[in-house]
């Protein structure tokens, strides 16, 4: 999903890149609620982990490649604010060190999977959530869910960039259905990472995992 150089035009690039720069200074605000000497830590290994998932891309027609975006496990894990400043440092390293993702794109890739694949994956969650008995297991479901969710919104919106401002050759409607029908198959592998992640750290650490500590103190909780 990284977008290279030269795919789309600079109006539209310059328009996503001052989005993204809102989004990622809200979030520097936000993060300072969500962090602390505990998370921290718990953030830096997330980013790690989907620096090594997202490096893993494969291509999927008209000109794009996919991979899995961890956005939804970040929200998750960390915080929706920390998991959009964890991708922001993710995406700008693989941009600057490995060329994975053009730097006039950066913009375009963050408003995709810093902000459109976190905060949907999340929003998603928090519903799903809300939803299902309040179990332990209901957490990794619901982050589950928000991942499949959230890998197909963000294909969409570089769908929608690419409408604004494509300059390949390639049609809109090969684009949509190329990004669209194999992100929705991508969603599945990452509907499974993060839902077997989640439930990993909730089984050793379940007081790192702000999703579930967030609502602890409210909730009556219901163990399996």
């Amino acid at each position: 999903m990284h977008i290279p150089d030269g795919f789309i035009d600079l109006q539209t690039s310059a328009l996503f890149a001052g989005g993204s720069v809102i989004g990622v200074g809200a979030a520097l605000r936000g993060a300072r609620k969500e962090l602390n000497d505990k998370s921290a830590p718990l953030a830096g290994l997330t980013a790690v982990f989907i620096f090594a998932v997202q490096m893993l891309n494969f291509p999927v027609g008209a000109g794009t490649s996919g991979h899995l975006l961890g956005g939804a496990l970040a929200a998750v894990l960390v915080g929706p604010w920390a998991a959009t400043l964890a991708l922001t440092v993710v995406l700008l390293m693989q941009a600057f060190l490995f060329a994975d993702g053009g730097l006039s794109a950066i913009g375009l890739n963050v408003f995709n999977m810093a902000i459109i694949g976190v905060w949907v994956g999340y929003g998603v969650y928090l519903i799903v959530k809300r939803l299902l008995p309040k179990r332990r297991a209901s957490i990794a479901l619901a982050g589950a869910i928000g991942g499949f969710i959230s890998v197909p919104a963000a294909a969409f919106g570089f769908v929608v960039q690419y409408a604004l401002g494509g300059n390949a050759t390639f049609s809109l409607t090969s684009v949509l259905t190329a990004m669209i029908g194999t992100h929705i198959v991508i969603g599945i592998g990452e509907a499974l990472i993060t839902g077997l992640t989640i439930s990993a750290i909730m089984a050793s650490r379940s007081d790192l995992v702000y999703g579930w500590k967030k609502n602890e103190t409210k909730l009556v909780i219901k163990e399996i």
